[in-house]
């Protein structure tokens, strides 16, 4: 099978820049791990920014259908301590902010609709990629399925299969790992934790661990349960027993006054372990013929500066547009690209090292509120 553009990966990344690539006229393949798109939970809310991820889904020409999505009032913000003390509290009331919240899944599912049929091929594994010489790659997939490529697109996250195609940089664990948990119809069957979290976003720190949370538009709340611990803890738990992971994380929690653990104590079904990587902050790579990346694949970063979606898709709008832009021309098309791609995702992910260090730090949760304030007087 031949295909000029071949993207490995099709999460929001992968998706729109098959779909920015579309606008212009130009095909491209998908081709992801995922059996299908319900293979798997897409996680929580995004909130999407009207300086990039917002610009990427307008050169997509999907605007008009990520307003359709918006979640009203997700916007809202909370800072607590661990005594329940609240220390910021921030309405959303109109619901025009800069950063609306979306649910993930809803917003890959416009992506996915927006594509012409076929474009994704699901359920192909990566298991080999080689260089053929003049810029053209060969990608192999579990079962021996082969697909041709002049130009091969990483957009396949974390453990990217092609980034060691340009780069022998791998994720290095931040010190922080999450636990995820969900609170289901939290109004009405978790009132107390439903109560802490609020409308929309909340932070609730101490040195070392916290919790953060939102507010989903079914009335669930996504709880992610967060510790400074060595990457060993993880890993000494049993995560698919809820019970023994709840005890776990009681016990880490044990200073913080009983309602805020209720977030552990009354999570509905399982508790889903994530320990945070992130490649260095100024990684890059020199120019390899035929082969770039984008998103997580190219500059993975802890989720503290909220870009990790909005940077994938505005990589991969700015890469679309950059090929559309040098018809015949790859290569200018690529280094024009990452001359742009270095220092913005640089700058994102040293901002997102100072914000985990801060949310997590000795001076925790004043220290976040301070932030706050810092970015309303900027």
């Amino acid at each position: 099978m031949n295909t000029e553009v071949t993207i490995i990966g099709a999460g929001l990344g992968g998706l729109t820049l098959a779909r920015v690539l579309h606008v212009h006229g130009i095909a491209a393949t998908v081709y992801e791990l995922d059996a299908s798109p319900a293979a798997r939970p897409q996680g929580g809310m995004l909130d999407i920014h009207d300086y990039n991820g917002q610009l990427a889904l307008r050169d997509a020409g999907l605007s008009e259908q990520f307003q359709a999505i918006i979640h009203p009032g997700g916007q809202a913000v909370r800072v607590l301590d661990r005594h329940r003390t609240v220390l910021l509290d921030e309405a959303d009331e109109q619901g025009d902010g800069g950063r609306p919240e979306v649910d993930r899944g809803r917003l890959r599912q416009i992506l996915l609709d927006s594509l012409p049929e076929g474009t994704v091929r699901w359920g192909r594994k990566v298991t080999a990629v080689r260089a053929l010489g003049g810029g053209r790659h060969e990608v192999t997939f579990a079962g021996g399925e082969t697909a041709t490529t002049g130009l091969l697109v990483g957009a396949d996250g974390a453990w990217s299969r092609i980034r060691p195609l340009v780069s022998g940089a791998a994720p290095a664990y931040t010190g922080v790992s999450f636990v995820e948990a969900d609170h289901h119809d939290a109004d009405a069957r978790h009132p107390v934790p439903a109560s802490i979290v609020g409308g929309g976003m909340l932070f609730a720190l101490a040195p070392g661990q916290g919790f953060l949370a939102h507010r989903e538009p079914d009335g669930s709340l996504h709880v992610y349960i967060a510790v400074r611990k060595p990457r060993q803890w993880l890993d000494s738990v049993d995560w698919s027993d809820p019970e023994r992971g709840k005890a776990a994380l009681a016990g880490e929690f044990a200073g913080w006054a009983p309602p805020m653990r209720t977030l552990i104590t009354e999570a509905d079904g399982p508790l889903v372990p994530r320990a945070i990587h992130a490649l260095p902050v100024d990684h890059r790579w020199e120019r390899v013929p035929g082969v770039t990346l984008l998103g997580d694949a190219a500059h993975l970063m802890s989720p503290f500066a909220g870009e990790g979606a909005n940077l994938a898709m505005y990589d991969a709008a700015e890469l679309g547009k950059a090929i559309a832009a040098h018809p015949g021309d790859v290569e200018e098309a690529l280094a024009a690209y990452e001359r742009e791609l270095f220092p913005r995702s640089a700058e994102a992910a040293a901002e997102a090292a100072r914000n985990l260090a801060l949310c997590f730090g000795d001076d925790a949760p004043r220290s976040l509120v301070d932030q706050f304030a810092a970015y309303g007087a900027a």
